[in-house]
This record gives C-alpha cells, structure tokens and sequence, in this order.
C-alpha cells in the first residue's frame, strides 16, 4: 500500500440485497466488508450468492493498484454493473470468487 492507503476485508454479518428492475440479483448473509480509503464501503457477494445467469459477461477490464485487474458484468440497460477480481493481489485475496455491485441494500 501506497503512504496514507489502506484497504481492509473482513467477514461482514449484514444481509445484503441487489435488485435492479424489480428482479433479485444477489442476496447473502455472508458478504467481505471491504474499506478503501477515499472510496464508499463495498460489499463482495460470494459468486453463489450472485444470479450470474441473469448477467452478460463484459469485454470492460479496470486495473487497480491495489486489488488487481477487475473483469466486469453488465444487464441490458446496466453496463458493467458487477465486478470482481478473478486474481486478486496478495493483500486483498480474501475478495477472490467473490463479486461487487455498484448499489446495494444492507439491513
């Protein structure tokens, strides 16, 4: 980690929710809390928790310093809505098999 950057992952208890369109995309009780630093908190969604039959694969690849380089999904009228990190870097392994959303509800 860069001077002043940090990025932490651990087990969350929160029941987390992601509906788009009326339709459920995700729902676990077992989401990775991840803190960046400068960034919202993000919830990682164990990839069988994730409707992954509902979602297209997209050609979009980001490239974090820190996490590693993302590979996106995208809904029809959502692109690149969900990502994850197929090899993520040593310090966040943890968020491997796991996938995010841009929105969520957690209760």
């Amino acid at each position: 980690m860069t001077e002043g950057h940090r990025i932490t992952v651990e087990k969350g208890d929160q029941h987390v929710r992601v509906v788009h369109g009326g339709q459920v995309l995700a729902e676990t009780d077992r989401p990775l809390v991840l803190r960046e630093t400068g960034c919202p908190v993000r919830y990682y969604i164990p990839a069988e928790d994730v409707r992954l039959d509902l979602l297209t694969p997209s050609e979009t690849r980001t490239h974090c310093p820190f996490k590693g380089t993302a590979t996106y999904w995208s809904l029809p009228d959502a692109p690149d809505l969900v990502w994850a990190y197929p090899d993520p870097k040593p310090g966040v392994a943890e968020i491997k098999d796991h996938l995010c959303f841009y929105e969520a509800d957690v209760s």
